[in-house]
């Protein structure tokens, strides 16, 4: 089964995320991917978020692990706290490789959160609990959850 990992990065409220133009269907989600074997959840998170948005963070925390299925697996996903950087591809990341060729486009950008509710956004649970926690609080406990 798939594992991977996402983040929840928020700053000046705007949430961090990939916007993705994947030939024409265009979403926004959170960035993250695959854990690689040998890796930690914590290790994958660091490397993905660093390759997709070279945004800096800390004190992570997981708050939900998203059970996707078939092809995506379960997504464990931490809040984080944003330290410094703006959104954008690293210059070797596989990203930014694919956007070179020009149909399968990726994009890091802050989506203010007053526009997530009308964004285009996978998972559609995974965002409800985000709204949710930005307008309640997080959850102390991870909570998990089938999309």
């Amino acid at each position: 089964m798939r594992r991977a990992v996402r983040a929840i990065i928020i700053k000046d409220k705007k949430l961090l995320v990939m916007h993705r133009n994947k030939f024409g269907d265009e979403y926004d989600t959170l960035p993250g991917g695959n854990v690689e074997v040998g890796e930690t959840l914590e290790e994958a998170l660091r490397r993905e978020v660093t390759e997709e948005t070279m945004v800096n963070f800390d004190g992570e925390r997981l708050v939900f692990l998203e059970h996707a299925g078939h092809p995506y697996g379960d997504q464990y996903v931490y809040l984080c706290k944003y330290q410094s950087g703006e959104p954008q591809l690293h210059p070797d990341s596989e990203e930014e490789q694919i956007n070179r060729l020009g149909k399968n486009l990726y994009r890091p950008a802050w989506l203010a959160l007053s526009d997530l509710p009308t964004s285009p956004f996978l998972s559609k649970k995974l965002k409800e609990h985000i709204l949710h926690g930005v307008e309640h609080g997080w959850p102390k406990k991870s909570l998990e959850f089938k999309s």
